[in-house]
């Protein structure tokens, strides 16, 4: 089984019902469906009755299951059904992660293989295809102005990204907004609170990549610690936002505890700098996912600090060992962050790079670099997933 998570309409039922457009004996079913919810969806016997998978002619090969994390018993039945009919290949995709968002049940491990669908990116919008050979495209490709514009402004998902028009994106923030924040919280949990998981959100996007103090939250929320990293956990589960945890293995006096945290939908941050740096935390941890789901190693995004306030942005870990640091700017005038250096000499990391949003396409390996180096984000994000 592969298991396909990601944002609401990040474009996941649309990838998978291409998938399967020309596979012979290929069927699509969806949870929100009520008569596939109330047919074929009951339980494993309804499933294989309506497949035909005791019928060695016309059994189904391949089959679709959209929102199936919906289900209150969706890991049993998978279980089931992969147990009894080995041969079935099976696409599972949800909005809610479908790796930690569970109800309970026997476990599924071992019986599937899980990849997340992320927003568009420079590199994806550049690029036919991943490296190959590489992790990392060697040459980035200049993105059009238009589209670096829209994807500055409007994000990554699919249909505001594509209209750029101020009025359907507002109207689209709103609708996918109340949609995840309301009906997805109110379906999945026992959550009653959700006015307060809302503001919570709220004040998640105002403060994105600040640190996160969990107490002086939960006095702004009005509830506790626990209750506020409860709720945040739901928030990510659901793709709402995404945190970045401080590294801190063998570097001294480092901060351990309080993470950052981004938005899957970047073009809900007001603040500019904000903005840029969610955008690049983005591109990071779709290219770390993206790495690690195919098998090129384990990869995880982290950020630097420690208790004399020197700080990077981000830094990317393969393999459990430090390998590229990153520093966002938005202007190219910015001076060096000095804190590359210093971080990358006790490191020993691979690349440090500074990359600016204002500086023209450059037409060149923006990683693979001798020393820390200013460079365009438009040629940096070209390089990456």
């Amino acid at each position: 089984m592969a298991f396909l998570s990601g944002p609401r309409q990040v474009g996941k039922t649309s990838l998978a019902q291409n998938q399967i457009a020309h596979l012979p004996r290929a069927r699509y079913l969806n949870w929100d469906n009520v008569s596939d919810r109330v047919g074929a969806l009951q339980n494993s016997l309804s499933l294989s009755r309506e497949l035909l998978l005791d019928h060695i002619v016309a059994a189904t090969k391949t089959c679709v299951i959209d929102e199936l994390h919906k289900h209150a018993e969706w890991r049993d039945f998978l279980k089931s059904i992969y147990d009894s009919y080995p041969d079935l290949r099976l696409l599972i995709t949800g909005s809610a992660s479908l790796r930690e968002f569970s109800r309970g049940g026997d476990s599924l491990r071992g019986r599937y293989f899980p990849y997340t669908l992320h927003p568009l990116s420079v590199a994806e919008l550049t690029h036919d295809q991943p490296a190959r050979n590489t992790l990392i495209h060697e040459r980035p490709i200049e993105l059009p102005d238009e589209q670096w514009d829209a994807l500055l402004r409007f994000g990554g998902f699919p249909d505001p990204f594509l209209r750029a028009e101020e009025s359907f994106a507002n109207q689209w923030r709103e609708t996918w907004h109340d949609q995840l924040l309301r009906e997805e919280i109110r379906d999945l949990t026992r959550v009653q609170e959700l006015s307060q998981i809302e503001s919570l959100a709220l004040c998640i996007r105002s403060q994105v990549g600040g640190l996160t103090n969990y107490s002086a939250l939960a006095r702004r929320i009005g509830s506790s610690v626990d209750t506020i990293r409860r709720w945040l956990e739901i928030l990510k589960s659901l793709f709402y936002c995404f945190s970045v945890s401080p590294w801190h293995k063998n570097l001294s006096r480092a901060l351990r505890k309080e993470p950052k945290f981004y938005l899957w939908d970047w073009s809900q941050v007001a603040d500019t700098a904000a903005r840029f740096e969610n955008i690049v935390a983005s591109a990071l941890l779709k290219a770390t996912q993206y790495w690690t789901e195919v098998g090129r190693g384990r990869f995880a995004l982290h950020f630097l600090r420690d208790k004399e306030k020197r700080e990077v942005d981000f830094l990317l870990v393969r393999d459990d060992q430090p390998w590229l640091l990153v520093e966002v700017k938005s202007s190219q005038r910015s001076d060096l962050n000095p804190h590359l250096k210093y971080f990358a000499d006790r490191l020993k990391v691979d690349h440090a790079i500074q990359v600016a949003f204002d500086a023209d396409y450059h037409n060149g390996d923006c990683v693979n670099l001798d020393r820390p180096m200013i460079v365009p984000a438009r040629s940096f994000l070209s390089q990456l997933i």
